[in-house]
């Protein structure tokens, strides 16, 4: 796929920045850049517009919403993010597709949702969940650090006879569980590489908890709870400047009809709702989500499921205050939480994500020597042998392993292109299922010298209904299609007509037989035929406007 910029490495604050401002520069009348918050380290959390403005406002045509990085490490969701404006400007003049999408579509695009944490994730050896601000100061234990100036934090092998762990008598790069009769040989304990942070408790080593555990895809509205209850959750919701930006953006661009929301990993196309089963939402909308989810396994070979259904490890205790059940439950968008990258299935070893609560440590050991034996062949630079290293607590301990960054939570970046692309093909699909007004035709017939009957039918071809699901109905967001006429005096007939809900073909209700014919059943209310009669004179030239918040605007004009 053609790109004016390189997709080879993960891009630093810096290097996002010049390129989102130099797409802005070379397409002005494509690309709006904003600045839609400035975080507490004076970094910009960006919001791209890409629209094309000679054919009309953005904010009045149907919208896609993207955004990623919403967690600090999960950086190819940013990079997934530039590619798609990326491409989207790069081939605006010489593909026809484009073009189309571009006059008569918006993307906004928040690339980076944490500039702060992103850039300590690629800039240090630290992993973090959201940020690297302190949230709630944690006991001590072993500390993570890099000891040895590799830029990596691996795993720290410690000797010791009460040690759980004991080395692969095939591979010692690999550790086994000692199983019960294990009483004689050398055995370890395995922390991450760091230092011993005193605290007061037995004598018994621990991982320290991070500091930086704020976790921003637990601090939206919906669902949310406090730390007790979810932890990360922050103080209350939005106490995040980052995600308050977030949700003051989508309630101020009101034809947001879609949302494509960017993490990592394990490749999964996670599907609304995710506080609730599956089989408590709307049968509509459960269709509809999974419809759209299938072009997502498609274009990226990742399995659709339900957060709630099959994900949650536990349903009592569910993740809750998430973006993307905030936009459909209170705003009733289909938004998806995209997890990519999947490691395991390169290495051999896919999850069953249906039986994964059954999955039983056995297996999860041979899926990590699997996932050993593959970045060895596949990023040998992204691995090291384990290496003595004379620690000043415990002595002589071993130091080694994965580069966790770019194996397990975001692919090598030779790999890296191709989740990208992928990504921008459903990207792509995803805004053409977005509800879009049509008038297709206005007509009219003389009744006497200056009456006349003004006929116009309104549709909607796409995919998605005006209402977009069944959970915007019921919570009263949905608003009706606006048709107004102008250019005449009315007679007979409303100067504004309302109408409830164009359906698009998602409401078309098909049969598949066993013994017959497949068939529609029963077409969509995806148009209506409004008419008026109007006084005017020949040569007056009478307009007919529809308009949606969700669906665009469409507009016809007829002489007298």
């Amino acid at each position: 796929m053609k790109t004016t910029f390189a997709y080879d490495h993960y891009y630093k604050y810096d290097e996002l920045k010049d390129v989102l401002e130099t797409l802005q520069k070379r397409y002005p009348e494509l690309m709006q850049l904003d600045v839609n918050c400035v975080t507490l380290e004076n970094r910009n959390q960006y919001v791209a517009t890409l629209s094309n403005k000679r054919t009309g406002d953005p904010l009045k045509k149907p919208a896609l919403y993207i955004d990623g990085n919403i967690h600090a490490g999960e950086v190819t969701a940013s990079m997934c993010a530039m590619h798609t404006i990326d491409y989207l400007l790069t081939n605006y003049e010489t593909d026809k597709g484009i073009k189309k999408l571009l006059d008569e579509s918006t993307v906004y695009v928040i690339p980076r949702v944490t500039p702060d944490g992103a850039e300590t994730y690629l800039s240090t050896p630290y992993t973090l969940r959201s940020v690297n601000r302190e949230y709630i100061r944690k006991q001590g234990g072993i500390k993570e650090k890099d000891l040895d100036d590799d830029g990596v934090i691996r795993m720290m092998r410690i000797k010791t006879p009460y040690g759980a762990w004991k080395k692969d008598p095939e591979d010692p790069e690999l550790m086994t569980l000692r199983d019960p009769s294990d009483n004689e040989g050398e055995f370890y304990d395995i922390y991450p590489e760091g230092l011993l942070e005193k605290y007061d408790g037995d004598e018994n080593l621990k991982v320290k908890e991070t500091e930086w555990g704020l976790d921003f895809n637990r601090n939206f509205p919906y669902g949310w709870s406090p730390e007790g209850r979810q932890e990360g959750a922050g103080n209350y919701p939005l106490s995040n400047i980052e995600t308050k930006a977030i949700v003051d953006f989508v309630l101020a661009h009101p034809n947001i009809g879609g949302a494509a929301i960017g993490h990592t990993s394990g490749g999964m196309i996670l599907c609304p709702p995710g506080t609730k089963p599956s089989d408590k939402a709307p049968a509509y909308d459960s269709r509809i989500i999974k419809a759209i989810a299938k072009m997502g396994e498609e274009e990226l070979g990742y399995k659709a499921m339900n957060i709630f259904d099959t994900f949650l490890s536990s349903q009592e205790f569910y993740d809750s205050g998430a973006l993307d059940d905030w936009m459909y439950e209170t705003q009733g968008i289909p938004a998806y939480t995209m997890e990519y990258w999947d490691v395991s299935s390169k290495a051999g070893m896919p999850y069953d994500w249906d039986n994964k609560k059954s999955e039983d440590e056995e297996k999860q050991l041979k899926r990590f020597a699997a996932i050993l034996k593959w970045t060895k062949e596949n990023a040998p630079q992204y691995y090291s042998s384990f290496k003595e290293y004379d620690h000043p607590t415990f002595g002589k301990v071993e130091i080694g392993g994965f580069n966790y960054k770019f194996t397990h939570q975001n692919p090598p970046e030779d790999l890296l292109i191709n989740e990208l692309e992928a990504n921008t093909r459903f990207n792509i699909r995803f805004l053409k299922a977005l509800p879009k007004l049509v008038i297709e035709d206005v007509t009219k017939e003389k009744l006497s010298d200056d009456l006349y009957k003004i006929s116009a039918t309104i549709g909607n071809l796409d995919y998605l209904s005006t209402t977009l699901t069944q959970a915007a109905i019921n919570i009263k967001a949905a608003k009706p299609v606006k048709v107004r006429i102008d250019g005449a005096e009315i007679v007979n007939g409303l100067k504004e007509t309302k109408i409830d809900e164009l359906s698009g073909y998602s409401k078309t209700v098909t049969g598949v037989y066993f013994y017959g014919n497949i068939t529609t059943e029963e077409n969509a209310k995806a148009r209506k035929r409004l008419t008026w009669i109007v006084k005017a004179n020949k040569g007056d030239k009478v307009a007919v406007e529809a308009s949606h918040e969700k669906a665009g605007i469409a507009t016809a004009v007829i002489e007298i």
